[in-house]
């Protein structure tokens, strides 16, 4: 099951999308109770720490190593390495579990997991958007060359 190089920044884009869209849900359906000026800043911080030290490197770093590979065509779960893979099987585990043990109260659930959930959307979504910028960069290169013979 090999793809082009480009489609699994599409499948990046799809994954972390759904995984984003599904966390800030649950945040956001948690929030009705606990809306506030301080609470909303809090949903904001967490979104800015994800963004800035982890998921905005994560979409760059993963990007670039998929823009890099020499062949076209790849196995289609290799839009992330191990250590990615290891990073969301983690966040979806601990995740699991702060929400059905009851150790996270309710507001935190609310205001982490909207600003995690928008960090994380965010994310698919930028890997949409280089999705995008290399079809569009490809197709260029493409035309370059067809142009070429004329």
């Amino acid at each position: 099951m090999k793809v082009k190089r480009n489609t699994l920044l599409l499948f990046a884009c799809l994954v972390w999308s759904a995984a984003g869209f599904n966390i800030l849900r649950i945040g956001l359906i948690s929030y009705s109770a606990y809306r506030s000026v301080l609470n909303y800043l809090l949903s904001v911080l967490v979104f800015a720490v994800f963004q800035i030290f982890i998921f905005g490197k994560l979409v760059k770093k993963h990007t670039a190593r998929i823009r890099a590979y020499p062949d076209e065509r790849h196995f289609f779960l290799k839009f992330f390495d191990g250590k990615a893979f290891a990073i969301m099987a983690v966040m979806i585990t601990g995740g699991i579990l702060l929400r059905t043990s009851g150790i996270a109260p309710e507001r935190f659930i609310a205001v982490f997991y909207t600003g995690l959930g928008s960090s994380l959307l965010l994310a698919g979504l930028l890997f949409g958007c280089n999705f995008g910028k290399a079809v569009h960069a490809d197709a260029e290169v493409q035309n370059k060359y067809m142009n070429k013979g004329d």
